[in-house]
């Protein structure tokens, strides 16, 4: 009887929440719930206060809760409640505003990194626009900047940079567990930072944080930025170690004529990138009336020139690492379907080969990765530069009518030239200026160069060993990250940790606990900064040293980079 029993407890409960991970972006919070088997479920929402509940049909609870979220614009916490009939788990999310949720189910992952999920996408607003198109202080004018300043020729050139995967979904793991979405995100961050220092280049990126932008988004943060190309960057992988080297993906003539087709006939949705790239830009819908020729011409166009930028990319890429193509290669990867943006999508690596896996995370490289991404994105513009910007009329002689206030340094910087060159092409003698006077301000043949930039958000994967009386939220407020991102970095179900127990966990360099270091017999700078993964340099300087001889016993101060 009383195995009868717990035969029958059990088989009403078939499911089990596991956990619930929260990823809050720009543009919505993402809630996803770990279920032992496929979810069983329903919901409804509520006001005076907002909330969404959702109902787990034959489901217990195996996770902690309630969960107080703080950086979400809208949720504020999740919570249980009353049961509304026998086994059934009742979860509530308490909001600051109104919200019209999607709900989802996602099966188990082929890796096995995930199982059964039920996803829930809170949007912030109904028409939100993605703070990510503002990466820097003055981002934020770039789309409106742009028309006005065509008519002076002054325009930025827009790059829209798109981080691959993120947030809940990590993209390619490694042999060693180390997730695509950080190398790509650290790469697209130091590219960004290397076009935002040339004049008349704006970079502008589809996420700038390890959370999930919606796929078909992507672009829309792309056109709405007016972005002349886009650059999606990626880790590659494959089932086995062996292939190494970096690749460019163009679109194919074939590919664009069924786009074309789905565009005109179906508004379908867009099928899945190969490889490592993941899903990328789904679901478009347009009007049907649009002309079947127009669109085709406009696919002509990005098709040409997103080849002509790939090529630049291979051709400087090669220069700092390995290729798996030589040659730009035509694919059908939904992410290049743009009719109107020139796209390309760059495999940075394959991080299923151990030794690129190490590669594709370390500072130095992805900074050669970067500056060769960025020298050959500015390369293709100078040679083919768009229409009313600085760009285009940097190397064309232009006419200034001296107004009130105007100084020959001042109208130097205006154009981009030189006191020395305006006044060797105006055959001026002196600075002064007089108001009226019509100045020929010369073109500049001169190559663009790159300056050497350092990123500010530099990452590192460590490996903290759990130590007694510590759990996740006190290791989190340590390493400064979130709980949730410690538990999918480690693939962890539970919050429950044990003495020994080792993590890995992407920290800020910044954020790094001090490292100190007690120097032992036979022991050298050299010798102690290669064990830490520093210069010899950054120790000099961290602890003043006025010489490299060390005491045995000395305390050093190891700097995090």
């Amino acid at each position: 009887m009383i195995s009868l029993l717990l035969l029958v407890t059990s088989s009403a409960f078939s499911n089990e929440l596991e956990s619930v991970r929260i990823w809050p972006s720009p543009d919505e919070t993402r809630v996803v719930i770990d279920l032992k088997s496929e979810a069983d479920f329903s919901y409804f929402t509520l006001s005076s206060p907002y909330r969404v509940v959702v109902d787990l049909k034959n489901t217990n609870l195996n996770a902690k809760l309630p969960i107080s979220v703080k950086d979400s614009k809208v949720l504020t916490k999740i919570r249980s409640s009353g049961a509304p009939s026998k086994g059934t788990y009742r979860l509530v999310f308490e909001l600051k505003t109104k919200v019209t949720p999607e709900l989802f189910k996602l099966k188990p992952t082929p890796g096995g990194q995930y199982g059964h999920r039920l996803v829930i996408d809170m949007p912030h607003s109904s028409t939100s626009k993605s703070q990510d198109a503002q990466p820097t202080s003055n981002a934020s004018t770039s789309a409106v900047s742009k028309d006005a300043s065509q008519f002076s020729g002054n325009a930025d050139i827009i790059v829209a940079i798109d981080a691959g995967h993120g947030g809940e979904d990590p993209g390619s793991i490694g042999p060693t567990k180390k997730y695509e979405k950080h190398a790509t995100l650290s790469i697209s961050r130091k590219m960004a930072e290397q076009l935002n220092s040339v004049p008349g280049v704006k970079a502008v990126m589809t996420r700038n944080g390890d959370y999930f932008v919606n796929l078909n988004k992507r672009s829309d943060i792309a056109r709405r930025s007016k972005a002349h190309l886009l650059v999606s960057v990626h880790a590659d992988s494959f089932s086995s170690s062996k292939p190494r080297g970096a690749s460019v993906f163009v679109l194919n003539t074939r590919r664009a004529n069924t786009e074309i087709s789905r565009w005109v006939e179906k508004h379908e949705e867009q099928s899945e990138l190969l490889g490592g790239a993941g899903e990328v830009l789904a679901k478009t819908n347009t009007d049907k009336n649009v002309s079947q020729t127009l669109l085709d011409l406009q696919f002509s166009h990005s098709q040409k020139e997103g080849y002509k930028v790939a090529t630049n990319i291979l051709k400087e890429m090669g220069k700092v690492t390995r290729l798996h193509k030589k040659e730009p290669v035509h694919a059908s990867l939904a992410v290049l379907k743009s009719p109107d943006i020139p796209s390309v999508l760059v495999e940075t690596g394959f991080i299923s080969n151990p030794t690129e896996e190490k590669l594709l995370f370390q500072r130095s490289h992805q900074d050669k990765l970067a500056r060769a991404l960025s020298k050959s994105i500015v390369q293709y513009f100078e040679a083919n530069p768009p229409e009313g910007t600085l760009f285009a009329q940097r190397r064309t002689a232009q006419k200034h009518k001296v107004v009130k206030g105007d100084s020959l340094s001042a109208i130097a910087k205006k154009y981009r030239s030189s006191t020395q060159a305006i006044m060797k092409s105006n055959n001026l003698k002196s600075s002064g200026l007089r108001i009226g006077q019509v100045l020929i301000i010369p073109g500049n043949n001169k190559p663009i160069v790159i300056a050497k930039t350092s990123n500010p958000v530099e990452t590192e994967a460590i490996t903290h060993t759990v130590q007694s009386g510590e759990y996740l939220g006190k290791i989190a407020n340590k390493y400064k990250v979130s709980v949730s991102s410690i538990k999918q970095q480690n693939n962890l179900k539970r919050e429950t940790l044990w003495v020994g127990q080792k993590l890995k966990i992407t920290v800020k360099l910044k954020d790094l606990p001090v490292r100190k270091h007690k120097v032992a017999k036979g022991e050298f700078l050299s010798k102690i900064a290669k064990k830490y993964g520093v210069t010899v340099d950054g120790i000099r300087k961290t602890n003043k040293l006025r010489s490299d001889n060390l005491a045995v016993g000395q305390l050093l101060l190891i700097p995090n980079k």
